[in-house]
């Protein structure tokens, strides 16, 4: 439901906007902008299907040989003591708990083109055993709710971002981006099961201090390495972590005498009907966003809120970034022209344009991650799932600057 108001709010803002930019200053361009930006992210929407499509057919096959081959089962049971406490509606070994992890997993390695399609396998599991199947679970939302605060402990793109527009030194956003991702995923997650009253007992406690032992291990593990060493060694950790991930289905697969070829075939064919599956959703979601964007509604909310933050005297040389922020929860690609816009402008090195880059990298894309996984099973109530998930986004923010002006400011 919430959703539903959200993408008729998107529509009606722009259309008001275009009305008031009409009547004040006689451009009547802005009406061809809008509709040309409706054209245009419909045609992207369906280039990311498309390009989903060969993503998403190759590892749910991958996916499918290691369900076949017991893998998934085996990581179910692995995961069950913490997931069991916060996916209580999904039965223990249940193979939806075996995608979460997997889904989760690879979100934290920075893997995106691998975490989506494990993310649907896992939302395919957990409508089996949804009884109203347009409505989401509360194991759906928590699901949605830590995808969207994007835990990542290697962001490798966003370093070779600022390693092309000439950073001096393109890591040293890593540890901003490691601790405010961190936190704005445990705000979101404690938010979530103080709402579904799922009691954070010690099993909790101690999975969680055991993520925040690995986060600060890594974060100091790259602290001692050469700037040059940072990238290098967390893009080859992450793709032979993932190589590795795929061996080990298919000769897990040799073992149990699994067909591995016709089993990937049959996962391949179900990966294809859900990127054709989850068209509309993309379409409607992207082309709002790209009429509110087109209108210039971002740019005035932007601009209000310098002024209001220059009128009380309150520090705004973070201002820069907030177009970032504010776009980050709305696309993926349009938070990063943001970031790299800011950086050809101010320098790749000046504050503001580190901080867009940590923003980036603490949270994931909310309104894309809805549209998609709750489009790939036909659920239409949301529930309260974009409140949490956006709270992870804010938290996710709000870290950003303040441990931005921590490190530089």
């Amino acid at each position: 439901m919430i959703l539903n108001y959200i993408w008729i709010g998107f529509l009606i803002v722009a259309f008001l906007m275009a009305v008031g930019t009409s009547l004040t200053t006689g451009d009547t361009a802005i009406w061809s902008d809008i509709m040309n930006a409706s054209f245009s992210q419909a045609s992207f929407a369906f280039e990311i299907s498309l390009g989903l499509t060969g993503i998403l057919s190759l590892w749910m096959g991958i996916m499918k040989i290691g369900e076949k081959a017991g893998v998934i089962a085996m990581m179910s049971r692995l995961v069950s003591p913490f997931f069991s406490r916060l996916f209580p509606g999904i039965p223990k070994e249940h193979p939806a708990m075996g995608a979460i992890f997997m889904n989760l997993s690879a979100n934290m390695l920075g893997l995106d083109n691998a975490a989506t399609p494990m993310g649907l396998r896992a939302m395919q599991e957990m409508q089996t055993l949804n009884k109203q199947k347009d409505t989401a679970t509360d194991a759906m939302i928590m699901f949605l709710v830590l995808n969207s605060s994007g835990l990542c402990l290697i962001p490798v793109s966003i370093m070779m971002y600022r390693a092309q527009g000439g950073a001096g030194n393109p890591t040293d956003v890593f540890i901003p981006i490691l601790l405010a991702t961190a936190i704005a995923t445990l705000v979101g997650l404690t938010a979530l099961c103080l709402r579904q009253k799922i009691r954070m007992d010690r099993v909790i406690w101690s999975w969680l201090g055991g993520i925040a032992a690995v986060v600060g291990g890594i974060a100091w593990w790259f602290s001692t390495m050469p700037a040059a060493q940072v990238e290098k060694y967390s893009t080859f950790a992450a793709n032979f972590i993932l190589f590795s991930v795929i061996i080990s289905f298919i000769v897990a697969g040799m073992r149990k005498r699994v067909n591995v070829y016709d089993c990937f075939i049959e996962g391949a064919k179900e990966g294809f009907r859900t990127a054709v599956g989850i068209i509309p959703y993309l379409v409607a979601i992207l082309v709002a966003i790209g009429m509110f964007r087109a209108s210039g509604a971002l740019d005035a909310a932007t601009g209000a809120v310098a002024m209001a933050l220059e009128g009380i005297g309150v520090d705004t040389q973070w201002v820069g970034a907030l177009p970032t922020m504010l776009m980050k929860p709305l696309s993926g690609s349009g938070s990063c022209a943001m970031m790299l816009d800011v950086m050809k402008a101010e320098g790749a090195d000046a504050f503001v344009s580190r901080l867009a880059a940590v923003v980036r990298g603490s949270t994931d894309t909310t309104f894309y991650i809805l549209a998609v996984y709750f489009g790939s099973v036909g659920v239409m109530k949301t529930r309260y799932a974009a409140g949490y998930a956006l709270l992870a986004d804010f938290t996710g923010a709000v870290a950003a600057v303040l441990i931005a002006y921590l490190f530089w400011g």
